[in-house]
């Protein structure tokens, strides 16, 4: 039998009657329900029924303004981390059509030789197009490229016009030109 009579009535899951006057003085002073549960020493869900129970609630609006502030800071960092992608794919394909040394070893002695070439050998090219085409398509998914129509729109738009046009000329040879009935 509980020493307390108010213990009886408390809900399971909700902290002890005898720890409410410091929670609410705790909510009193505009604490949010992490740090009322750091400083009682009880988990989160606890903070939450108890509150619940009280019928407190905690507002989330400098929740919800630190959320968006983060989601704001990760778009911008995607956006910086695509610009930069984009600058590396930028020099890469500049290789392409710069001259470079080609390295070797080989002979019987296993000898080291290098020679500068016009412009990379066909499978460096490729490793390069590869490593330029990644770092193109990270990009754009970081940040997609902003387009002003799509061209199926513009298509579609194009035909529908050539349609009305041959509709119209299909109509004019259907009049019968006076003289002919």
């Amino acid at each position: 039998m509980p020493d307390d009579p108010q213990e009886t009535d408390v809900p399971h899951g909700v902290m002890a009657s005898t720890k409410w006057e410091q929670f609410r003085e705790l909510y009193a002073q505009g604490l949010g329900r992490n740090a009322i549960s750091r400083e009682m020493g009880i988990c989160n869900a606890v903070v939450s029924r108890t509150a619940e129970h009280l019928e407190l609630t905690f507002d989330r609006s400098r929740i919800e303004a630190a959320t968006a502030a983060r989601l704001a800071d990760l778009a911008e960092r995607r956006s910086i981390l695509a610009e930069q992608l984009t600058s590396d794919a930028e020099r890469l394909r500049k290789k392409l059509w710069e001259p470079t040394f080609v390295y070797a070893f080989g002979g019987a002695q296993n000898v080291f030789t290098k020679e500068l070439v016009d412009e990379p050998p066909p499978a460096d090219k490729r490793s390069l197009m590869s490593t330029v085409g990644i770092a193109v398509d990270k990009s754009l998914k970081l940040a997609p490229a902003e387009t002003s129509g799509s061209g199926a729109d513009d298509a579609k738009s194009m035909l529908g016009k050539l349609a009305q046009g041959i509709a119209e000329l299909a109509a004019q040879d259907d009049v019968p030109e006076s003289g002919d009935e």
